[in-house]
């Protein structure tokens, strides 16, 4: 694979991380990541207390590879034992993302810790330069989860590489080795991946919930705040959030206001998560689900993935 400041800086083998994915992926997905030679992270559910934090460090570090975790600066006030918990861990790096970032970027990076910030807009991947972040996550609407979507990752990542001089990474469609390449020789410092590991069996996802990701194609997520209303949940309204097109988001899209209101909705979107019925639950995916794959009858591990993206050195050769 070539060599960049990602690889480099962390001692990967591939250079690509796996976005955190928060009540997708815990300790052990990002252990089972970095093992595989590329950078895990976990990923922080807003209301997670700091001892949870603690606990999926300790399973994350255990292998004694590098590993991030991932907080949503939006939740970090009424949660500030997150960021303790995360200064404790001393993971290799933190994302810091989603909100006002600036009040914490300088605590990390004086305990020594690699400082990410996701942008999803040019002028937001600035403001985290000037808040002193080391690298830029580069986040198109394609991607899964939260974020903007004002911006596609390929123009996002052109207007980003041209105006920052901190390095770069990109998210959002990459889902395989032919995405890694592509932004490899853009001038990425590597691939931000979070749908691609979405079938693999180290996930939090149910058997049900990775069978619905295997099943959808490329044109099945949809992107809102349906599910954010219904919960109740604070994510500044610029964040919306990217999942499976289902009955319940078709539903409600466009009638959020109303959403806000209804508590009979909120209780059936509830009772669907604990349910496991996902025409009403959601399973938050980028566009480039079309192109995750089971392994025959069995279910893909984490280092299966990794191992694909390895494919773009040969990609890359070809030029």
């Amino acid at each position: 694979m070539p060599r960049t400041w990602l690889t480099e800086r962390f001692g990967l083998d591939v250079p690509l991380v796996g976005a955190p994915m928060a009540s997708v992926g815990d300790g052990r997905l990002a252990a089972a990541v970095s093992s595989a030679g590329a950078l895990g992270m976990i990923g922080v559910p807003a209301s997670a207390p700091g001892s949870w934090i603690a606990e999926q460090a300790a399973v994350a570090a255990a292998g004694g590879r590098p590993y991030g975790i991932g907080l949503m600066a939006w939740a970090l006030p009424g949660h500030p034992d997150q960021l303790a918990a995360a200064l404790e861990a001393r993971p290799a790096l933190v994302s810091v993302s989603f909100g006002d970032f600036t009040p914490y970027v300088r605590p990390l990076r004086d305990a020594g810790i690699t400082v990410a910030v996701q942008a999803g807009t040019t002028r937001e991947a600035l403001q985290a330069e000037a808040a002193g972040a080391d690298v830029v996550v580069a986040r198109g609407g394609e991607g899964g989860g939260h974020g903007r979507a004002e911006v596609a990752m390929l123009p996002l990542l052109q207007g980003v590489l041209e105006e920052v001089t901190v390095p770069v990474l990109a998210a959002g469609g990459i889902a395989t080795a032919r995405g890694l390449a592509a932004v490899l020789a853009a001038g990425a410092a590597g691939g931000w991946a979070g749908t691609a590991f979405l079938g693999c069996a180290e996930t939090l996802l149910s058997g049900a919930a990775r069978a619905r990701v295997l099943a959808t194609e490329e044109t099945g997520t949809a992107y809102g705040r349906v599910f954010d209303v219904a919960q109740r949940l604070a994510w500044p309204p610029e964040f919306g959030g990217r999942a499976l097109r289902n009955a319940f988001f078709g539903r409600w899209e466009g009638r959020e206001e109303e959403l806000a209101g209804d508590e009979a909705a909120r209780e059936e979107l509830a009772a669907a998560r604990t349910a496991g019925d996902f025409d009403t639950a959601y399973v938050y995916a980028g566009q480039g689900v079309g192109l995750v794959k089971g392994v025959g009858e069995g279910v893909r591990t984490a280092a299966d993935v990794v191992a694909t993206f390895a494919a773009a050195d040969e990609l890359l050769r070809r030029f």
